[in-house]
């Protein structure tokens, strides 16, 4: 099938691309270039321009009507930014996508696959989140996630649209190829600073809150690598109307992560472990927006996708480091 990826020359946006061919499919990629680079696109059919552009929108479609689905990754994504400048996260990634969903429920193309974010739930003293988990956002860039989740949810119920929403937890790694990665100079998720660490390109790692009330002090994530991340798409796609028969609803919320916890030491302890070196680290306080943490019950997933995660933190961490030495390469600095 023709799947339309919005975002798709980004990180994750062109890993899931690959994943797509790789299972037989054709991506279609919808992409402004305001962040992700034009040579993740590669040779992929690919339109420049912006989500909320109809007209665009219309021509993509009379030139590929057999687009099956669209995948809404399109997004600004960085969480201290989203503080420093709410407005620009929420037109570009609200009300941009308002009109996207519009124009493509008037299209007749009703299958949406959308990209959420595990920053929503509140926390809890196990840290183990199900999708009916209580939700506390506390970012303008999580809040504008919650927000799509919602516009689609009404709109899946007033319309003709329907929805399956990702709730990503934290991809980390590389396209398996090392043909895509990430592209941020300075990445601030917190594998790409440790490997800038452990690269020499900083001069130490900073753990961001260490009084936290996690086993250790520090962050709790659950880390997924993104080539798996990228398959449990194409298996959302390829299932897209069985798993909404299966919810018996026009959208369902779906966890996607690996289903455990590492907190931020623990993760700079398999790093060194993988590395085979120690890495200098300083401690600080948390980052404006920044979440203590999650992890994913992935039961639905299972249920619903027949999807579980394959490749192992190390396996993650192993990737990123390897594109840290290929990204001069594909994109012309380190």
């Amino acid at each position: 099938m023709k799947v339309l990826v919005t975002g798709g020359a980004g990180y994750i946006g062109s890993v899931t691309a690959k994943a797509l061919e790789e299972a037989g499919h054709t991506p279609v990629i919808l992409d402004s270039l305001l962040t992700g680079p034009l040579a993740f696109v590669r040779d992929r059919i690919f339109y420049e321009g912006d989500i909320a552009d109809r007209a665009l929108l219309r021509r993509i479609v009379d030139e590929h009507p057999d687009i099956e689905a669209t995948i809404h990754m399109a997004a600004r994504i960085v969480v201290p930014e989203s503080v420093e400048l709410p407005y620009e996260y929420y037109r570009d990634n609200v009300a941009k996508s308002l009109e996207l969903f519009d124009e493509l429920d008037s299209l007749g193309k009703s299958r949406v696959l959308f990209s959420s974010s595990a920053s929503l739930y509140a926390l809890k003293d196990d840290f183990e989140v199900t999708e009916s988990d209580p939700l506390a956002p506390n970012s303008p860039y999580a809040r504008t996630k919650r927000m799509m989740e919602e516009v689609l949810q009404d709109m899946a119920v007033a319309t003709g649209l329907r929805a399956i929403i990702l709730r990503y937890f934290n991809p980390i790694g590389s396209d398996p190829d090392l043909e895509s990665g990430i592209y941020a100079k300075e990445p601030s998720h917190v594998l790409g600073q440790l490997v800038m660490a452990a690269r020499g390109q900083k001069d130490a790692f900073t753990i961001t809150g260490t009084d936290l009330p996690t086993r250790d002090g520090t962050g709790i994530r659950d880390y997924i690598h993104v080539w798996d991340l990228a398959r449990a798409h194409v298996r959302a796609v390829e299932r897209f109307d069985e798993v909404l028969a299966a919810a018996g609803e026009p959208s369902v919320v779906i966890n996607v992560g690996a289903g455990s916890g590492v907190t931020v030491r623990e993760l700079l302890t398999a790093f060194e472990n993988v590395y085979g070196q120690e890495v200098p680290t300083r401690e600080a306080p948390p980052r404006p927006g920044d979440a203590v943490g999650a992890f994913a019950n992935v039961d639905r997933s299972v249920r619903l996708l027949d999807w579980r995660t394959e490749l192992s933190l190390e396996d993650a961490i192993a990737s990123a480091l390897a594109w840290g030495e290929k990204r001069q390469e594909i994109l012309g600095y380190e």
